[in-house]
């Protein structure tokens, strides 16, 4: 386990190193590290407590598991997308964005959470047919 350690370490320090040379090799690497810094400061501000305070919702009811699964789903729908909608300006290939990306994010995220409500009164109905066999 040391040595698997050891060569993670390593790798990880020659990827921060090939960071490091791409960001020198920018025209304006000034501008990166502030979006850089930015990126850091949403994180730690915005998004890390709204993902502990769901958390803490999703774990204090008792639909847990399909909540946090659809949660789950959600945010990797929403990391993928997330980069097409916010990139600025006109995309270089007129192909690129073809669809109208938003529009589809919110119904992809609809059909989430139909597909959660309809699991979680499933599994109620079946639940409270299984304690009327049982009386």
């Amino acid at each position: 386990m040391r040595y698997a350690r050891g060569a993670l370490g390593v790798f990880g320090l020659l990827l921060i190193g090939v960071g490091g040379w791409h960001l020198a090799a920018q025209p304006d690497p000034y501008a990166v590290l502030v979006w850089l810094g930015g990126a850091l400061v949403l994180h730690d501000v915005f998004v890390a407590p709204l993902v502990l305070a769901a958390g803490l919702l999703v774990a204090a009811g008792e639909a847990g598991r399909a909540v946090r699964a659809a949660l789950i789903t959600a945010g990797a729908v929403v990391l993928v997308v997330l980069p097409l909608l916010l990139r600025p300006g006109a995309p270089p290939n007129p192909s690129a964005l073809p669809l109208p990306y938003g529009r589809n994010l919110l119904l992809v995220l609809a059909a989430v959470a139909v597909v959660t409500l309809a699991s979680l009164l499933f599994v109620r109905r079946r639940q409270g047919r299984e304690r009327r066999r049982v009386r």
